[in-house]
């Protein structure tokens, strides 16, 4: 990542990104398709609205992984192979110690969490059985997207992708097994994606400890170094509340459209699977742009890091016009995929038709803070975050559904108006931002 054409080093390392996180989403998008299909829209609803419940936990773990992989890119670019492998340790018994943790909280959490959502009745016996299964196999999840983030910050991106593929298709088949054959229902995908998740944490576990190379696993020498570990609460930490604030915000936001009945539920689930795939490209690119000014940085190569943020902004509104213009010329065959309803497509089609248009505002955000994360500088950028994606949106919504409490566009439109205030904020503050301030290889020289 250090040398090279900019452009082309973010986009080698985005492309095997960009592949794991479409395989990535085919596990809750086969969910999705096969219930719809196979058990019909209330099982889609179930599936499909439980999303931020599920995203509150793994928020706050990928906000410290993201901590974890910045320590490790930076460390790395420094040729510091002491520091990589106290790291990578600490980052492997940190992992451990949150599966549990994390599973133990969703047990008792899971009924209230469903009430804040405001779950139907026809829906709630179903969202309850996917959600308690799902967070079963949590440590699977965790420990493959921890395994994977060591793997990225060093600059592999095509083992975790290889992984991951392996793991997507197993879990497409134990969907149509369990669903189409056994009738299992919603429990049925549930019980194949942990099976699946648990795959691919057990292959990234067993080639990080038979790697040869500093980030191998040690496990005689696993445990918690206090200095690693303060670097990547003190990165890692305020996205991972910020993470975890916003998907937790997002289970009122779901009220808001579980307010509207089943299909509503169920038309909005297909948005969100679509809404995914549309900006995995993006999330990759970001993802890319973390590492590449992480090892530049680490590196000294300060004027090469601002010219890949550069490329990454351009590469992401080109890729974003592309795929953005057919999706929203045809989004009545791919929301039909899901389910065949009429209200259903007709609800699907509505929220992605007013919010499609305002995806070419998220790159803007997303390079910028994936930068700044890069360079170690986490606090003020997810200070943003909060302000544009809890507090403005909450109030905003809040606002708009007592004045006009039965209009579902300006339900729609709450995502675009906290999308347009953290932008523009990030913006303001990242141009008078210096990055070499905050990279942590200095100040351990």
């Amino acid at each position: 990542m250090t040398e090279g054409v900019e452009w082309k080093s973010i986009v080698l390392f985005a492309l095997p990104l960009m592949l794991g996180n479409l395989f990535q989403q085919l596990y809750n998008t086969a969910d999705s398709i096969i219930v719809g299909n196979f058990v019909g829209k209330e099982a889609l609803a179930a599936v499909g609205s439980v999303d931020p419940i599920i995203n509150t936990f793994i928020g706050f773990f990928m906000g410290l992984s993201t901590g974890a992989g910045v320590v490790i890119s930076q460390f790395y670019g420094a040729k510091d192979e002491g520091q990589v492998s106290r790291a990578v340790g600490t980052t492997i018994c940190l992992t451990a110690i949150l599966s549990i943790l994390l599973s133990i909280a969703s047990y008792f959490l899971l009924p209230l969490f469903l009430q804040f959502l405001g779950t139907p009745d026809d829906v709630w016996n179903e969202a309850y059985d996917y959600l308690s299964i799902y967070f079963y196999g949590l440590a699977g999840l965790l420990f493959y997207n921890m395994g994977s983030g060591i793997l990225r910050a060093v600059g592999d991106s095509r083992r975790p992708l290889y992984f991951l593929v392996l793991s997507a298709l197993m879990n497409i088949f134990l969907d149509i097994v369990f669903v189409a054959v056994f009738s299992l229902g919603v429990k049925g995908v549930a019980y194949a994606t942990i099976i699946s998740q648990g795959v691919s944490a057990l292959l990234v576990l067993v080639v990080l400890t038979l790697e040869k190379e500093m980030y191998r696993i040690q496990w005689k020498r696993i445990g918690i170094d206090m200095e690693i570990l303060s670097h990547i609460f003190r990165i890692g930490l305020p996205s991972a509340l910020q993470m975890m604030i916003t998907a937790f915000s997002n289970i009122f936001i779901q009220s808001y459209i579980n307010y509207f009945g089943s299909a509503s539920m169920a038309g909005w689930s297909c948005y969100q699977k679509i809404d995914k795939l549309c900006i995995l490209p993006m999330q990759s690119i970001s993802l890319s742009t973390t590492t590449f000014v992480g090892q530049n940085l680490g590196a000294g190569k300060v004027d090469r890091a601002k010219r890949g943020i550069r490329a990454a902004l351009i590469l992401c509104f080109v890729v974003e016009i592309v795929l953005g213009t057919p999706t929203w010329i045809y989004c009545r065959g791919i929301i039909s995929l899901f389910n065949r309803d009429p209200d259903v497509i007709f609800y699907g089609m509505y929220y992605l038709r007013h919010i499609l248009p305002f995806f070419l505002i998220i790159p803007i955000q997303n390079i910028l803070s994936s930068a700044l994360a890069g360079a170690g500088n986490t606090r003020i950028p997810v200070m943003i975050m909060i302000f544009g994606f809890i507090i403005f949106r909450q109030s905003y919504l809040f606002i708009i559904t007592r004045v006009l409490p039965d209009v579902l566009l300006p339900v729609a439109l709450g995502y675009p108006a906290g999308w347009i205030v953290c932008s523009t904020l990030m913006v303001i503050y990242f141009s008078r931002t210096d990055l070499e301030k905050y990279v942590i290889v200095k100040r351990n020289q």
